[in-house]
């Protein structure tokens, strides 16, 4: 990969070295470029700095997530920093301007920053350019980049807040040796109080990663771990009225911080503290399924406890089954469904097939990623489910509904050429039956742990991720025998299907 460079001098022994890995169309990888430009302006001379691109190399077929036109953008950065490379930043802060319509400008800038057109075209739209981006969404894979942005200062990970400050300290603290001058004018991080109360039982809720995550984004935050157990954690537990855990707590002081606009709009106000309970998920007054312990005290242990009904732990493995946790509204949960057409015209229907829904309860109503209209397509589908189940009928009315999903317009996937009714379904989700109905699909999906959309189960017991036919039969035969498990279905090249989830 090639460094960027600037006009700027190298004042020190050895430069801090800060690795970028985006999507040059993705706003948030947008957001870091121009963010980190007029740090690196100032002080690039002191600091290696490169910039690569995340994607999918297929043998010769390149692609990215939002498309070819980012392709077509990627390899026009990376032409710019192998043949431009002291007119990079130059160039991003002209190309950046209009992101969305990306590779469209790439002349003009060009011309306003005094880059050589044609030597530049000739890069892009050569097999220079298309050399360049596959070594670059190679080493992005083999940096374990998945998502835009994702960054490295001094090799290390980066969480810590995405401003000019934020970037001009993290720089700073990169450098092996001696430092510029200008590391000696940076104001400290603000100083406040953090607590983390988890629950040393919960695998999954990776408190000490929480807390490294947490210290990098709030540099001077001093950061406490309380377990539930304790007595402090139980008074802390019941005075502010929590259910599931872990749950962050934000003393006085958070307010000056450079990362609290990010984390603003989350924040509940209680008291002396501001909470987050995005990530709470577990609770801690329940059972615990596979911890050989009565931790409810109810005299029934792991599997034997109600609690446990839906655990993955406790499903009994069954045969030819195949499910999937999706958000009605999650563009990936789409495609995973839309997959299904040909998955299960390959198994001629004879696998035992299962839609569950991801939200949570609230009160009388529910939550979900994309709003109050995907908790009623939510609800839609599963009354279509409940009452066009035979030969999966209920399909039919969720594979019309994602060629527009976001449409208020449902009922014209209830049809002649449906076959579904659109009076029963409108009954069933506008009254406490269809409530009913999400609020026991829910605990499926909050038993098994499923947050990320779409998640699969085959069998009851082994969990996958993929949103294209192949991959999906694939797993779905690598423990089941059935006729069709031999056919070749389409693969993620030919579904354009990138890699991804909604959720966590």
């Amino acid at each position: 990969t090639t460094t960027a460079a600037s006009t700027a001098k190298q004042t020190v022994s050895e430069k801090a070295k800060v690795e970028f890995f985006i999507m040059s169309k993705c706003p948030f990888g947008v957001r870091v470029m121009d963010a980190i430009v007029p740090v690196l302006e100032k002080m690039g001379g002191n600091v290696d700095f490169t910039v690569d691109f995340i994607g999918n190399v297929q043998g010769e077929k390149l692609s990215s997530m939002h498309g070819d036109d980012e392709v077509k953008g990627d390899k026009i950065e990376l032409c710019v920093q192998k043949h431009f490379p002291d007119k990079f930043y130059a160039f991003l802060k002209c190309f950046n301007k209009d992101w969305r319509n990306i590779p469209k400008g790439w002349d003009s800038c060009a011309g306003q920053v005094g880059i050589d057109k044609n030597k530049l075209g000739t890069c892009y739209e050569g097999e220079e350019g298309k050399k360049l981006l596959k070594a670059s969404f190679e080493k992005a894979r083999s940096r374990g980049a998945r998502g835009s942005p994702t960054m490295y200062f001094g090799g290390k990970p980066y969480r810590g807040g995405r401003s000019e400050k934020a970037f001009t300290r993290a720089i700073c603290n990169a450098f092996p040796k001696d430092k510029p001058e200008i590391c000696s004018n940076i104001p400290p991080p603000a100083k406040f109080e953090m607590v983390i109360l988890s629950d040393k039982r919960c695998r999954k809720c990776r408190t000490q990663m929480m807390k490294a995550q947490m210290q990098s984004m709030f540099p001077g935050a001093n950061i406490k771990i309380v377990d539930w157990s304790t007595d402090e954690g139980q008074q802390m537990f019941k005075e502010y009225g929590l259910s599931k855990l872990p749950v962050i707590f934000f003393g006085d002081g958070v307010e000056k911080a450079e990362n609290y606009p990010r984390f603003q709009r989350y924040l509940k106000d209680k008291g002396k503290w501001k909470l987050i309970d995005n990530w709470a998920r577990f609770d801690p007054t329940k059972e615990v399924c596979d911890n050989k312990a009565d931790d409810d005290h109810d005299g029934k242990t792991d599997c034997d406890d109600s609690d446990c009904k839906y655990a993955a732990a406790c499903r009994k493995e069954e045969k030819n089954k195949l499910e999937v946790f999706v958000m009605s509204q999650c563009p990936f949960g789409v495609r995973a469904l839309d997959s299904m057409k040909e998955v299960l015209k390959a198994f001629e229907n004879k696998i035992n097939f299962e839609v569950h829904y991801i939200a949570s309860a609230n009160g009388d109503g529910f939550r979900s990623l994309h709003g109050p209209a995907e908790v009623d397509e939510d609800i839609r589908e599963l009354c279509a489910i409940k009452y066009y189940k035979k030969n999966y009928k209920f399909m039919d009315y969720i594979w019309c509904r994602n060629k527009n999903i976001r449409s208020t317009d449902w009922k014209a996937c209830t049809s002649k050429e449906t076959g579904i009714d659109a009076a029963k379904i409108e009954k069933c989700a506008t009254s406490e039956e269809g409530k009913n109905l999400l609020r026991e699909d829910i605990k499926i999906a909050e038993g098994m742990d499923v947050s990320g959309s779409p998640t699969w189960y085959v069998n009851n017991k082994y969990r996958f991720s993929g949103l294209d036919p192949e991959t999906i039969k694939t797993n779905f035969c690598r423990y089941n025998k059935l006729p069709g498990c031999e056919k070749k279905l389409s693969g993620r090249d030919q579904v354009k299907a990138p890699k991804g989830s909604c959720g966590q």
